[in-house]
């Protein structure tokens, strides 16, 4: 399949946002490839948003990748144990981004299932295997996606988003999740997922 261009991801950012859905995300990792369709996104607007790390224009070690180039992975740790992995949009300067937050494994799914719980995925329990990919930390942990991977070029061969299918689903838009903080965007619909996959994190 084909790999997502630079060009796709230098667009508006809620655009992009909506079009990642269906997209496949790989990584090849130890001569292993770990796949899956991307089921649910968040846009983060940048500077003006309330819930962006780079919001009013913040500019630290971390956030750097984010005024890059478009077509870059932004990889960051929350609780101080959970990794979050988005594509840096938009031209370089202006730090947007989309987190990816649920995926539906497709390739290597064994090794998913040890990444997250240390045992093959015929011996996941009902519980696990619904929780395997529903959320950011948790599809970063089955996919194996870490700091390391922060300012990965996402048009490179190991870290990238291919087309997916062409099948047909309904996009809904929701508000975004864990950003109470916010203030008035928290309250933007800025979350978008397939609907009726069983993969999303928050119906």
């Amino acid at each position: 399949m084909k790999k997502l261009d630079r060009e796709f991801y230098n667009r508006d950012t809620v655009l992009v946002a909506k079009e990642l859905l269906g997209k496949i995300i790989v990584h090849e990792i130890s001569g292993q490839k770990l796949s899956a369709r991307i089921v649910e996104t968040e846009a983060y607007m940048g500077v003006t948003d309330k819930a962006a790390h780079s919001y009013g224009g913040r500019r630290t070690p971390r956030v750097e990748v984010m005024y890059g180039k478009p077509g870059f992975s932004y990889v960051f740790i929350i609780y101080g144990m959970y990794y979050c992995f988005n594509t840096v949009t938009r031209e370089e300067g202006t730090p947007q981004a989309v987190l990816i937050r649920a995926v539906e494994p497709i390739d290597g799914v064994n090794s998913m299932a040890q990444n997250r719980f240390k045992k093959p995925y015929d011996q996941l329990s009902k519980s696990q295997i619904k929780n395997l990919t529903n959320g950011p930390g948790k599809l970063c942990g089955a996919l194996l996606i870490d700091k390391t991977q922060n300012g990965e070029d996402l048009c490179g061969n190991k870290l990238y988003i291919e087309e997916g299918g062409n099948e047909e689903f309904n996009i809904i838009s929701a508000k975004r999740v864990g950003i109470d903080y916010a203030e008035e965007a928290k309250d933007y619909p800025w979350r978008f997922y397939i609907e009726g996959n069983k993969c999303v994190s928050v119906k």
